[in-house]
């Protein structure tokens, strides 16, 4: 979320920021800005208080050393009083305290100047493309035609056990995930990234820190009896590793990576563009987060699209990398870019990664923070990116990499399947 102390210096900029979300924030920030003044002239209030409690205190002790119990008593009386105000005063903190984080978690991050104004993805720019449509001399089939021709994955099993959305993967096919899952790691502890197994739910504090939270609430699994969310990805569990922790110097760059099932109802999601792995309830996916000093941010996020970029070359596909516009941006990056792989076989471009910078913004909720060269609390940055999405690239592999006699597999994943065609 943004910094309170942001908004009090820089209240015109965030405004104008915030039109490229095609949002106007200006009430919200004016009620934060009541809320704060009322807030720090109360907490002046109890500061002051508390200051004459311990005086008072003192000057007690004082008085009945010296046998003046009539003055001693008086001066209880009063503490009395004091500590009645300071309990209400202590209360409206708490509530302005409580109604400034409300607010503040229904304003977006501000986007990056880089970022363009627009209202959907019909706005997004493409900023590079890498590869050539395939072209066929043959008929080519949509992966869930390949995928029953093979016997790869069925979906309609899937219904039967759990619902639409919840695919088994058999054969070949289930070798073919666990390959991708290999490569991908594989790749991005080449690239320095520590990896970890991390849990699959986490609780409310966690969603909150990295954004989920409200935002996404509708879109999340929850178990009410435990309070638990099931995590729509890595990104949660991995950046919340270093939620309330203060990193020593301002010398560090963090690289994490998981792979990990994710999970994610989409709510209203139907149609054509549904059909297969297009879109799934329950997905598996290779995340990578940063946690970077706020000059290496630019550079950090460079990296994770070169990364990206080479796992992409290496598995022969074609694809594009999208910067999102202001209104396709998520709730909490500051700037996004989106990787699509192109399935000629539905004739579609396929989203496969998004990489986001998200500067302050869930480090302010995280209170994740390093020592600065001044030996004084700092907020750091984070970032994170697929690397890769399976089911979509599941998808284009097979409908980008079909032959007549088969499915052909990218040298790069042979040594990790164990074969070099599916047939």
């Amino acid at each position: 979320m943004l910094e309170i102390t942001r908004i009090r210096t820089e209240k015109e900029a965030i405004i104008e920021g915030l039109k490229k979300r095609n949002l106007d924030v200006t009430e919200t920030l004016d009620q934060i800005l009541a809320a704060d003044t009322n807030w720090r002239s109360a907490k002046t209030s109890l500061e002051s208080i508390s200051a004459e409690l311990n005086n008072l205190a003192k000057e007690i002790g004082d008085l009945f050393k010296q046998g003046k119990q009539d003055e001693a008593n008086a001066a209880k009386a009063k503490t009395a009083d004091l500590k009645a105000n300071e309990t209400d005063l202590k209360a409206k903190v708490d509530e302005y305290e409580k109604e400034i984080t409300q607010l503040l978690y229904t304003i977006p991050n501000v986007p990056n100047e880089l970022v363009p104004a627009g209202k959907n993805e019909l706005d997004n720019e493409t900023v590079y493309e890498f590869g050539e449509k395939r072209t066929y001399d043959f008929e080519p089939l949509p992966h869930w035609d390949l995928a029953k021709k093979y016997d790869l994955i069925d979906f309609e099993l899937g219904v039967k056990v759990t619902g639409a959305g919840f695919p088994f993967y058999r054969g070949k096919g289930a070798k073919l995930q666990r390959a991708l899952i290999s490569f991908f790691l594989d790749e991005a502890d080449k690239a320095g990234y520590e990896e970890f197994i991390p849990p699959l739910m986490v609780n409310e504090a966690s969603a909150y820190g990295t954004g989920q939270l409200p935002d996404k609430e509708g879109q999340m699994y929850y178990m009410p009896v435990d309070d638990f969310y099931m995590i729509p990805t890595a990104e949660v569990p991995l950046t919340n590793i270093y939620r309330d922790v203060i990193l020593p110097s301002d010398d560090f760059s963090i690289k994490l990576t998981g792979y990990t099932p994710c999970f994610r109802r989409e709510a209203g999601s139907y149609g054509k563009d549904v059909r297969g792995l297009n879109r799934l309830h329950q997905f598996d996916k290779v995340e990578i987060v940063r946690i970077e000093h706020p000059d290496n941010t630019a550079k950090a996020l460079e990296e994770m699209l070169e990364h990206v970029k080479n796992l992409l070359e290496k598995l022969g596909l074609q694809y594009r990398i999208l910067r999102l516009c202001g209104g396709d941006t998520g709730f909490a990056s500051a700037l996004t870019y989106d990787f699509e792989v192109y399935s000629a076989a539905q004739d579609k471009w396929l989203e496969v990664s998004s990489c986001s910078r998200f500067d302050t913004f869930q480090a302010n909720r995280l209170k994740l923070r390093f020592k600065n060269a001044d030996k004084k609390n700092q907020l750091c940055h984070t970032l994170n990116g697929s690397a890769l999405a399976l089911p979509r690239i599941v998808a284009a592999l097979m409908e980008n990499h079909q032959t007549p006699d088969g499915i052909v597999i990218p040298e790069a994943l042979r040594k990790f399947t164990g074969f070099d065609i599916i047939n």
